[in-house]
């Protein structure tokens, strides 16, 4: 870290220097890893709703979505880059209204249009094979890693207003596109059955587990088949892509049997509506953040129990439905309730975490129409770039405006810890310990991150003290520590997160 960017973090902290500091001692347990996440936890989605998607009287996908998202844009293609291999999740919504122009008889291609009458408002939809070549073209330059979600309504017929829809699954489209997708030579890393179809209600719309279970068998053969006959490695196969609803899981795991399904799917929106005034708040209340333990809690349980073959993930969240809060999903705030998910959905074993999404809507990683990163960007950057994938168990003895998670260094030796401060006037003067604390010697690298201003709805992240923003090339810039000693205590302004690397502590879990 340059001079100029040390001398503005050191001024910030000169500055709230009289502000009321806590002590606490956060201790990692370094011996054991308690769970262990995929090497690539953060994933993005890309949805399909077209520009006519609205809520609350504002429209704010403009041109994001897979049909017209524009792939020239260098932004877009040096926000991926920059993580090596993101992971996208290609589905949303709509995805059960797509259809693929492929095949003998290739389906008449239609645009998504507004319909009264139509699954959340529109008509069905198409993806041409032009353009699924080129998304796979740029999401190969970019070494992307792809989930691809199928449409799971293909020839069931709805029979109750409350969207029960019966009958088997026609895996005629989905197989010829599929067929042509390994053809192509095309690399789907997981192919994921249906959105938001699971428990009593669904969304829009919803199918019965057990049907649904032999559904997934049969994908299940399809894909076996193909890429059995062509020599490919064959992807996992995920499901249902759903609000976790206890028993239909349990009977969908069940009715589909052992290693059919590689990862259950759910999608958490625990904020509520984006609408909601008292957004920004929840997402500074501790005590709210926590609610959403006990979904992943019993998620794993239930999988533990019913279906322990299978990995948890979470293939869709974006905090507040209804496409975000508007200046709150896209500004700094959010990253303390993004980050804060990473860190709790990981500590209960989920192996990916989706965030809703990478562009499009108000909850974007970028913005949505000049592509610059919103600050859950850099803070999805610097998860990706500094928590390895296993897990530790940490306990902290202070404020529960404090919260802590610890993992191995990525690619690097020694532990990385995030802390959180939910406080608005309380500093910390964090010690952190661990059976091993004797050995913690040499430096430390420290990732401050705070608002521009001071301001928790701005769109600008500050990384100690200096903004983050694009290069003159449209590069995203480097992220740069400062350098600490390890052994004193870090601190934590009001409002603020900070990654701390150990990276001279040994601990035998990171062996």
């Amino acid at each position: 870290m340059g001079f100029s960017a040390s001398f503005l973090y050191a001024l910030f902290c000169s500055v709230i220097s009289s502000i009321l500091a806590e002590h606490v001692t956060v201790t990692v347990n370094a011996a054991t890893a308690v769970a262990e996440t995929d090497f690539n936890f953060v994933c993005a989605t890309i949805d399909w709703w077209p520009k006519e998607k609205c809520n609350y009287g504002m429209c704010p996908w403009h041109e994001s979505s897979l049909i017209s998202l524009d792939l020239s844009n260098p932004i877009l293609h040096n926000a991926i880059k920059a993580f090596k291999s993101l992971r996208i999740r290609l589905g949303g919504s709509l995805q059960d209204q797509v259809v693929y122009q492929v095949g003998k008889n290739p389906p008449k291609c239609h645009s998504f249009k507004t319909i009264k009458k139509g699954l959340f408002g529109f008509s069905q939809g198409c993806l041409t094979m032009r353009r699924w070549d080129e998304l796979n073209h740029f999401f190969s330059k970019t070494g992307s890693v792809l989930t691809f979600g199928l449409n799971a309504l293909t020839g069931r017929k709805r029979v109750t207003r409350r969207g029960l829809y019966v009958g088997n699954w026609d895996p005629t489209n989905a197989h010829d596109f599929i067929e042509y997708t390994v053809s192509k030579g095309d690399n789907i890393e997981s192919w994921e059955f249906g959105n938001e179809l699971t428990g009593d209600t669904g969304v829009a719309a919803r199918v019965n587990a057990w049907q649904y279970g032999k559904d997934l068998i049969k994908l299940k053969e399809i894909i076996s088949k193909i890429y059995h006959k062509n020599d490919k490695k064959q992807p996992k196969l995920l499901a249902p892509g759903g609000f976790y609803e206890p028993r239909w899981f349990a009977d969908m795991l069940r009715t589909s049997g052992p290693n059919v399904v590689d990862a259950v799917t759910q999608h958490i929106y625990n904020l509520g509506a984006g609408v909601d005034r008292k957004l920004i708040y929840k997402i500074q209340n501790p005590h709210y953040l926590s609610r959403i333990a006990s979904t992943y809690r019993h998620f794993s349980t239930t999988i533990r129990n019913f279906g322990p073959w299978s990995a948890a993930w979470v293939s869709e969240s974006g905090g507040a439905y209804n496409s975000g809060g508007k200046e709150v999903s896209n500004t700094f705030v959010n990253s303390f309730w993004y980050l804060d998910q990473l860190g709790m959905a990981s500590t209960f074993g989920h192996k990916v975490f989706c965030r809703q999404s990478l562009i499009g809507g108000n909850y974007g990683l970028l913005n949505t129409t000049t592509f610059v990163p919103n600050p859950d960007y850099y803070s999805a950057l610097l998860w990706h770039k500094l928590m390895g994938p296993r897990v530790l168990k940490t306990i902290q003895n202070g404020s529960q405006f404090l919260r802590a998670y610890a993992h191995c260094s990525k690619k690097k030796p020694g532990i990385t810890v995030l802390l959180i401060n939910l406080a608005r006037k309380t500093a910390f003067e964090v010690s952190v310990a661990s059976e091993l604390s004797a050995r913690k010697r040499g430096t430390r690298e420290e990732y401050h991150l705070t608002p521009q201003g001071r301001n928790l709805r701005s769109h600008v992240m500050l990384l100690n003290g200096k903004p983050l923003n694009l290069n003159c090339e449209n590069h995203i810039p480097k992220l740069l520590p400062l350098i600490a000693e390890a052994s004193a205590p870090v601190r934590l302004v009001p409002l603020s997160i900070a990654f701390v690397r150990f990276k001279g502590l040994t601990a035998p879990a990171c062996s």
